[in-house]
């Protein structure tokens, strides 16, 4: 079964969900998890590895190979503005957050291009509105959010540092 989901894996343009393996292949959750966890010892020994996303499963190349690729196939790394990382990392880890929500964490009004361009992305929805006045929108990450960073849920996203000892220091 490893290999059917390898193959699976091969063809597909997007992550392919459990649910979705587990459907099309007729395997139980526990028979799923074995052929997941053969097929990755398996891809350990070559150039690809089998990474788990909010969206499921994909194959990738290894990590140690970046620096090959990078140099062989130069692309123009995006820039991502220390704004919009700013307004993401609130987004991702204070979600459900509203506009003024993210404008009272900055400290500075919140620019109409740094939110279209997470929607752009794909990285940002809106989702709800907060009871209160003018009902503003909630914002939330996306999937694709978490796919674009290599995280299977927001559990992921590194710890936040301790800001008491970050005041010290300044």
């Amino acid at each position: 079964m490893s290999k059917h989901i390898e193959v699976l894996l091969h063809a597909s343009e997007a992550p392919l969900t459990a649910h979705m393996l587990k459907k099309q292949l007729s395997l139980s959750g526990k028979e799923l998890t074995h052929a997941l966890t053969l097929l990755g010892k398996r891809l350990d020994t070559g150039v690809l590895c089998l990474h788990e996303t909010a969206s499921g499963y994909r194959l990738q190349i290894a990590d140690n190979y970046s620096a090959l690729i990078q140099r062989v196939f130069p692309q123009r790394q995006e820039r991502l503005s220390q704004a919009l990382l700013e307004t993401l990392s609130i987004i991702a880890y204070k979600q459900p957050v509203t506009r003024s929500d993210i404008e009272h964490v900055r400290g500075v009004t919140l620019s109409s291009s740094i939110l279209r361009q997470l929607f752009d992305k794909g990285w940002i929805k809106e989702d709800g509105y907060k009871e209160t006045l003018g009902r503003p929108a909630l914002l939330h990450t996306t999937p694709e959010f978490m796919d674009a960073f290599g995280l299977t849920s927001l559990d992921d996203l590194p710890p936040l540092p301790n800001m008491t000892s970050i005041n010290a220091i300044s």
